[in-house]
């Protein structure tokens, strides 16, 4: 077996590497995982600072291209299509499209990802509840929605009239959102139908239905501390396949 083109580097809790899997299961890339203990500082190493100053995650690798390194969620994105979306599948080649999905991408890391990651912050694990503070990014991810819905309302996808790395960039956060961030009265098909629709096809995707389940495997730390109350020694003593080889890692 010849060895795999990529490397990424992840860990159990973080919700920006699962559009990142999605993406090379679209595209058929060869990858290997590296699965870092968040508990031990792993990600702040001096040996993983070199490859990603910032001591976060996702990180790739690029066998394939000298080891190249690619580090924040949304360049990788545009990296893995640049570079392996040979038949453009999930990106777009007019200048004026290529301009929206940027767009796209970078309201995704702008918007999206801070105001739905404050929001778990203050859900889960500020250590005083703050209403005031939950409130306000609730909001906030309804406005998002909003802003999303309105655009979905005149075309099924965010750019090119077709799935792109654009939407795949949305994905998780979103089902996080709808799932564990909003008040359990909130119906996203009644409030915003056009976003739900679009994210539902998204879902329904071969490639998403691995990922979500790789996931599950994985059983990403954030979700199993505060939906189900698993430790990671209790996650541990159970764990089989790629989720032991994970907690080795």
């Amino acid at each position: 077996m010849s060895a795999p083109q990529l490397t990424l580097y992840l860990a159990e809790s973080g919700l920006n590497w699962m559009k990142l899997l999605v993406l090379m299961e679209e595209l058929g890339v060869s990858y290997n995982e590296v699965i870092l203990d968040f508990a031990k500082e792993e990600q702040k190493t001096e040996e993983y600072r070199k490859l990603n100053p910032n001591g976060r995650i996702p990180t790739l690798v690029d066998h394939s291209n000298n080891d190249e390194v690619i580090w924040e969620s949304n360049a990788i994105l545009k990296y893995l299509a640049d570079r392996y979306d040979t038949e453009k599948k999930l990106t777009v080649t007019d200048e004026k499209e290529k301009a929206d999905l940027d767009t796209w991408l970078f309201y995704q890391a702008s918007h999206q990802g801070p105001t739905f990651g404050n929001c778990q912050w203050f859900m889960f694990y500020h250590p005083e509840r703050i209403p005031s503070a939950i409130l306000r990014f609730q909001n906030e991810i309804k406005r998002i929605f909003g802003v999303l819905n309105d655009v979905l309302s005149k075309k099924e996808w965010l750019v090119g009239n077709k799935c792109t790395i654009a939407d795949l960039a949305f994905i998780k956060y979103n089902d996080y959102a709808i799932h564990h961030l909003l008040p359990t009265n909130f119906n996203v098909e009644r409030e915003f139908p056009h976003l739900a629709a679009w994210h539902a096809k998204l879902m329904a995707r071969p490639a998403v239905q691995y990922a979500i389940n790789h996931m599950l495997e994985l059983d990403v730390g954030r979700e199993r501390q505060h939906v189900n109350g698993v430790t990671h020694s209790e996650f541990a003593r159970t764990a089989t396949g790629i989720a032991r080889r994970g907690i080795a890692a």
